[in-house]
């Protein structure tokens, strides 16, 4: 098999399974997890069967830190499973570390991904007597296994029966205690690889968990159950009952490439796990959002705040709850938020705080001191259990997993994307939306991921052919309007961050001022012109740059032949994308533009200089 990039699904958690012929699995499992903790650090954990008993390890913390407190490697048997963490729902704890139990503690699950309708799996479950011990939307799946097996399924039945009631993204791994030497694993959306060794069989979220062991692998399909055996590999299409007949191929990467899904490095992956990051950021469940809308709602003051990406993310957010839902609202950098805003707040003000990491220690000394202030904290994170979270009244979760890249890409359209379907939720709140514009917004809105898929297939090649002409370019300037400026400010943050290339961002009718002073023949001016209400003055943005002999590129709408005619180099974005939903698409080719003119110079963009993933200094 040649070389390639495998379907980068979204990362949430390492998962692994092992049977082996003779020996403890314990050791191997962990030194798998190490190999996977890229995906998840914030607790592990393992299961073993042994003498038809099950055993169980787990706690919070890195992979090191729990095996010096348990000892991961003292586990009987040669068949378990395996778990690192990337929290999405319930904080990280012990009792929310997989693997996750049944009531009879026979069935070990490990679960990578989310399940949009586990709540109401849970209601139903928890009806019929189950007694769940965690917070996470991965326990329904022991439990529903557990139904069926009580109704005389075989294990393959029982999990194939149980992927059909889920919703949402899933990779999962099923140990049971009845069937000591089977591991079924199933998937959808999240990835699943199977690696088949001599006397070993193995599966695991991603091939470099077993890549040192065997190099023999076979990737799982979407909606395929797998039941795995010392002699065995069979694979069930889950919707049709199929059997299905896959030979394996040969592994020729490094683990390094491995690790990065076949892309040269984790920025370009991260930039093609956009799709699924927003699509996993849809399924955070309304309860969440009517929650945060309610409380902005009754707000006299709304603050918006973060740092960096964040806070264009903040900026984006903002203009689409004042274009939809009418809210007046201030958008404020959160190192300078106690300068002077702190002052103006009281027990009707809300701030609502974006942060990766949920750690910027700018951001929390703002939250901190709104707090103090009696304000209401609303955050929006990708680290559940963060001292944003423990600050906040209510939180919702961007779910865009881990992010290794400094330079945040999907961590930028993953905040959007909350922040954009709040708007619409606070819109039909607050009357202005109909529930029938309401769901066509939010429709659209899912539809936005494959607009995304779309660009990265279509333009990747166009994007680096740009970037190949300006990589010896010695400034750029990025110009939008209306939300466009946000799209235009970001795409120049990740020019700056990972290229080094000094750039200026405007409101394009602001370019007048100041800046096009600076435009001589062959300077580089990028347009981020969707065809929306500002179309028309763009236009006008660009003829006076290009009176000027500036070298326009714009990013377009498909069709529009009015500024494509006018641009020397133009990249083309699908039609029919809501102006609010624009940077969430127009944004992806600017984050492709910064990533290759890195390249091209010979910068890694994965670790730009002097730059950190999580900023936790003043």
């Amino acid at each position: 098999m040649a070389f390639l990039r495998l379907d980068v699904s979204q990362i949430m958690c390492g998962i692994f399974g092992c049977i082996l012929k003779s020996g403890d699995v314990a050791p191997l499992m962990r030194q798998a997890l190490e190999r996977l903790e890229y995906r998840g650090y914030d607790s592990v954990g393992e299961a073993t069967v042994q003498s038809n008993k099950l055993f169980i390890k787990k706690d919070k913390g890195k992979i090191s830190e729990v095996h010096a407190a348990v000892n991961l490697d003292d586990m009987p048997g040669s068949i378990g499973i395996a778990h690192t963490r990337w929290a999405t729902h319930g904080a990280p704890s012990k009792v929310n570390a997989h693997p996750h139990t049944d009531c009879d503690n026979k069935v070990a699950v490990i679960h990578n991904g989310i399940i949009e309708n586990f709540l109401e799996l849970r209601e139903k479950l928890e009806h019929s007597s189950h007694i769940f011990k965690s917070r996470t939307d991965s326990e329904v799946v022991p439990h529903l296994i557990e139904e069926q097996l009580r109704n005389g399924s075989d294990l393959l039945e029982a999990v194939i029966e149980t992927v059909r009631k889920l919703k949402g993204a899933y990779a999962i791994v099923v140990l049971c205690s009845s069937y000591p030497d089977t591991i079924v694993c199933a998937r959808k959306e999240s990835p699943l690889v199977i690696g088949i060794g001599k006397d070993a069989v193995y599966c695991a979220s991603d091939i470099p968990a077993f890549l040192p062991l065997t190099n023999k692998a076979l990737l799982l399909e979407e909606n395929e159950v797998a039941l795995l055996t010392l002699s065995k590999v069979e694979i069930t299409n889950s919707e049709t009952g199929e059997v299905v007949s896959r030979a394996p191929f040969e592994v020729t990467w490094t683990r390094q490439a491995a690790e990065k899904s076949g892309y040269d490095y984790f920025m370009l992956k991260e930039i093609y796990e956009q799709p699924q990051a927003i699509r996993n950021a849809l399924r955070t469940q309304r309860i969440y959002y009517d929650l945060v809308a309610s409380r902005i709602d009754s707000a006299d003051v709304v603050y918006f705040t973060g740092c960096g990406t964040a806070y264009h993310a903040c900026l984006a957010g903002a203009y689409s709850m004042a274009k939809l839902a009418g809210l007046r609202s201030n958008v404020v950098i959160a190192s300078e938020f106690n300068q002077v805003h702190t002052n103006l707040l009281d027990k009707k003000s809300i701030v609502v705080a974006l942060s990766q990491s949920g750690e910027t220690m700018d951001t929390l000394n703002a939250v901190r001191e709104a707090r103090a202030r009696g304000a209401s904290i609303v955050s929006v994170t990708n680290v559940m259990g963060s001292t944003v979270t423990r600050l906040s009244d209510v939180y919702v979760g961007q779910n865009s997993g881990p992010e290794i890249g400094v330079a945040a890409t999907k961590t930028f359209t993953a905040q959007v994307t909350v922040l954009t379907r709040l708007a619409i939720v606070l819109s039909k709140k607050r009357g202005r939306t109909s529930s029938a514009d309401t769901e066509n917004l939010l429709e659209k809105l899912a539809q936005v991921p494959d607009a995304i898929t779309s660009i990265l297939k279509q333009q990747d090649d166009k994007v680096r052919e740009v970037a190949r002409k300006c990589k010896n370019l010695p400034s750029f300037c990025f110009l939008g309007r209306g939300i466009s400026e946000v799209t235009a400010i970001e795409g120049r943050l990740k020019l700056l961050e990972i290229a080094y290339v000094p750039s200026l961002a405007y409101a394009a009718g602001e370019s007048k001022h100041g800046f096009i002073a600076m435009v001589e023949p062959g300077y580089p001016v990028i347009f981020v012109a969707p065809n929306d209400e500002t179309h028309s003055k763009i236009i006008g943005n660009i003829m006076e740059m290009k009176a000027r002999g500036a070298h326009i590129i714009s990013i377009v709408e498909e069709g529009d032949e009015q500024i494509k005619s006018i641009s020397d180099d133009f990249i083309e974005m699908p039609r029919g994308i809501p102006g609010i939903m624009t940077p969430l698409a127009f944004v992806v080719p600017l984050q492709l533009l910064a990533y290759y003119v890195a390249v091209e110079k010979g910068h890694d963009p994965d670790h730009p200089r002097n730059l950190a993933k999580s900023v936790t200094v003043e």
